[in-house]
């Protein structure tokens, strides 16, 4: 995403915080995806946690992919987007009864258990209704994604899936549940993974436990990978993921029956390069240890550098070429700590950060924010909700 200078004349006359979004930019990106991904007749559901802006979705969702929801709110969101209750799952390891029952009303495509007394509180819910639940079984694999320790999700250690030595006591409870139809395994590693040869010992796995499923009489109809595809925020501007290699590599290493379908759920590879947070300086204010410059926007519009400690490359748009960016010397350069107006010393965007000389008024840039940026804003400290803003 380069900001053109109508782009950012057209900023200067929009209130500040805002997330922009380059509607062109998430086309192209759905596009490889979809080419990518036909490839090989692989199902794409898109993750709405990461980003539930309805523009943004209704995009989605004209491609054709399915929806992946992790709360009954996001199940509820895919119906109202128009997405077909066919092509929804349901995942999350702490599903209500309210949420499952609403599901169960959708005739959702499957439920993504993870637990097995919620197989049987579905298998419960369900009988109550006179409905047979379509389940697929998350299997906790025990592959280190190589990602945040926060954003892991495949290890022993974490909260998410059934694990392999609770097994037999699952298949006991999937054989005697009579509202409960089985139809494939789930497995999601990670967030953010950027090392690929991690697909490649996942592919492994599923392999063993699709095995193990069918040995003991089960129709594995459903391998359903999960996601986790990273991308670069360090280099924003090398936008588009490489879908291509990534399905390759199931493509290779995954055993497919004849008549499975192999299932993804993708989030941040899709919309995470297609937003910036646009903010304007309040204040700079420069000391003998520090340089600080104030941003109008804060934690509350983008938490995920308070909660992860995460990257996200800062911009002065408002002055492109004063310096780093094609002709200046490094020394024409200042290092500023970016921080925002919350009464919080994490409210912090980027420490020693190298920006040409910036002053109130400027416009900044803070790239790579498409995936758990709008999302997870809130209100604390009273504050505003977050604006937004489009661009083709």
């Amino acid at each position: 995403m380069n900001f053109s200078d109508k782009d950012i004349a057209q900023f200067a006359e929009l209130e500040t915080p805002f997330y922009y979004y380059d509607l062109n930019l998430l086309q192209q990106t759905l596009d490889s995806c979809a080419k990518h991904a036909n490839a090989y007749n692989f199902h794409v559901h898109y993750a709405m946690k990461a980003n539930f802006n309805p523009k943004v979705v209704g995009r989605i969702k004209d491609m054709g992919f399915g929806a992946d929801a992790v709360s009954g709110g996001e199940v509820r969101q895919a119906i109202e987007l128009g997405f077909p209750a066919s092509q929804i799952v349901f995942a999350g390891v702490g599903k209500s009864d309210r949420e499952i029952n609403y599901a169960l009303e959708q005739d959702i495509f499957c439920f993504n258990v993870e637990s097995i007394q919620e197989l049987e509180v579905i298998n419960g819910l369900a009988a109550t209704k006179g409905k047979v639940a379509k389940v697929a079984i998350r299997i906790n694999p025990n592959v280190d994604a190589h990602t945040h320790h926060n954003i892991t999700t495949g290890l022993d250690e974490n909260k998410f899936g059934i694990n392999s030595w609770d097994l037999p006591d699952c298949a006991t409870v999937l054989k005697k549940s009579e509202n409960l139809e089985f139809i494939g395994i789930h497995f999601h590693i990670g967030s953010q993974i950027t090392n690929l040869d991690v697909y490649k010992n996942l592919c492994l796995r599923v392999n063993e436990f699709s095995t193990w499923f069918s040995e003991r009489g089960f129709k594995v109809s459903v391998l359903n990978v999960g996601g986790g595809l990273g991308i670069d925020y360090h280099n924003p501007d090398q936008q588009i993921p490489d879908f291509e290699h990534y399905f390759k590599i199931f493509n290779d290493f995954l055993e497919v029956a004849h008549g499975q379908e192999v299932h993804f759920e993708l989030g941040r590879a899709l919309v995470g390069q297609c937003s910036s947070v646009i903010s304007q300086v309040l204040y700079v204010k420069n000391g003998k240890k520090k340089n600080f410059i104030v941003l109008d926007v804060g934690m509350t519009e983008l938490m995920r550098p308070a909660l992860y400690q995460a990257y996200h490359k800062i911009e002065n748009i408002s002055r492109p070429h004063a310096a780093g960016t094609e002709t200046s010397a490094a020394d024409a350069l200042t290092k500023y700590d970016v921080v925002g107006p919350i009464c919080e010393s994490t409210d912090c965007f980027g420490k020693e950060v190298e920006l040409p000389e910036t002053f109130r008024g400027d416009l900044i840039a803070i790239r790579s924010t498409g995936a758990y940026g709008e999302v997870m804003a809130s209100n604390y400290n009273l504050r505003e909700n977050v604006r937004t803003a489009f661009g083709e």
